[in-house]
């Protein structure tokens, strides 16, 4: 009994330690930022608060309880995991356009999906997932020469395509460049030649005409004349100059008027905003600090990891966080054009914030197999 005991013992303390409280901590002090300035945000002229930011706290809680799951599973269940979340998300693909919910007409785009308990949902989310996964396994049997290189990237080919086909019809085009972003990082790290990045982007440079003739819509395409020609289009460029007014009045320390700039999407795609509005100089700079510091941890994991398919695994999800991070914060600022991109662990979503969990706790278990490894 002591035996068994000591031995139960010895691995709760093994899996305590082998925890890289380094990724932990930024990722629960950007969820709890988020909470605190959700809750200013929307207890101020939303229906139905409080019980969106109960939905929003549930879902960290259920996140953070799942990421610490994920951990304990050994680490070559995630190939399994990558093409579960893979297919499951391609199925709620190809449904969602015959389930008779829409929310085009609000959002611009039907990449949303609703199920009981749960509310809306973007299978998406998951598709950006499950890609890198699968991805990332197939790079590895190139590189470690089990399939052809055009055989290889012949599968990439179909597994990418058809998900990104019908993300694009949605159209959610935000939603395709994260996807296309994170591929292009790990093509990049499995050791792609420049020349080939070169000509892929002598390739977009070619298709831009056709891009903005035939696929972007007349308000996307406006968002991005307002960010080149600021001032040509005020009903445009309205979003972006509440934006960059709620930014300044906040400060050092926020805004202690009690007046705050009415912002569109406040509690979601310009989150930043708030954040400012209602912590300052000081708040915008912490959320900097720990996404930077977040996505640095991250390289460092899969640096050190003890398998291509992991490195490969990690370099897609910080790439997708660095993207909605970078695209996020710029837009609201004015240095990137506007798109529906949230802000990570901060921006109101209850799904949104699960995906982001899973992805954490991915690599999380990539650096704790690592770690005990080590050990």
């Amino acid at each position: 009994m002591n035996t068994g005991r000591s031995g139960i013992e010895q691995l709760r303390n093994n899996y305590f330690r082998a925890v890289d409280y380094w990724l932990i901590v930024p990722i629960l002090t950007l969820t709890m930022i988020g909470l605190y300035v959700l809750q200013r945000v929307l207890k101020s002229g939303y229906s139905d608060y409080p019980q969106n930011l109960y939905k929003q706290a549930g879902a960290a809680v259920i996140g953070i309880f799942i990421a610490l799951l994920i951990c304990l599973l050994e680490t070559h269940f995630l190939k399994l995991i990558g093409w579960g979340m893979y297919l499951f998300s391609l199925l709620l693909l190809l449904v969602m356009p015959f389930d008779g919910f829409s929310m085009e007409k609000l959002w611009g785009a039907d990449a949303w999906m609703q199920a009981p308990i749960v509310g809306t949902f973007q299978p998406s989310e998951l598709a950006k997932i499950g890609l890198v996964l699968v991805a990332a396994f197939i790079f590895e049997d190139i590189s470690e020469k089990k399939v052809t290189v055009k055989r290889g990237f012949l599968y990439l080919g179909i597994v990418y395509a058809i998900p990104l086909a019908l993300i694009l019809v949605q159209p959610d085009f935000g939603t395709a460049m994260v996807i296309v972003f994170s591929f292009i990082c790990i093509l990049f790290i499995w050791g792609l030649k420049y020349r080939y990045f070169f000509l892929a982007l002598s390739g977009v440079i070619v298709a831009i005409p056709f891009v903005w003739n035939f696929y972007l819509e007349a308000y996307q395409k406006k968002r991005i004349l307002s960010l080149l020609f600021a001032g040509s289009d005020p009903k445009a460029e309205y979003n972006l100059v509440q934006a960059k007014n709620a930014i300044a009045s906040g400060g050092l320390i926020g805004n202690t008027t009690g007046i705050y700039v009415r912002v569109p999407v406040k509690e979601s795609d310009f989150i930043f905003t708030a954040v400012s509005e209602h912590m300052g100089f000081i708040g915008t700079t912490a959320i900097i600090l720990l996404s930077f510091f977040f996505i640095l941890r991250c390289l460092y994991v899969a640096s050190q990891a003890t398998q291509k398919s992991y490195s490969f695994v990690v370099i897609g999800l910080t790439a997708g966080f660095a993207f909605h991070f970078i695209e996020n914060m710029g837009m609201c600022v004015g240095l990137l054009p506007i798109t529906g991109i949230p802000l990570p662990f901060i921006s109101l979503g209850g799904t949104a914030l699960l995906v982001n969990f899973i992805a954490v706790g991915i690599i999380l278990n990539i650096s704790m197999d690592r770690n005990l490894g080590q050990r």
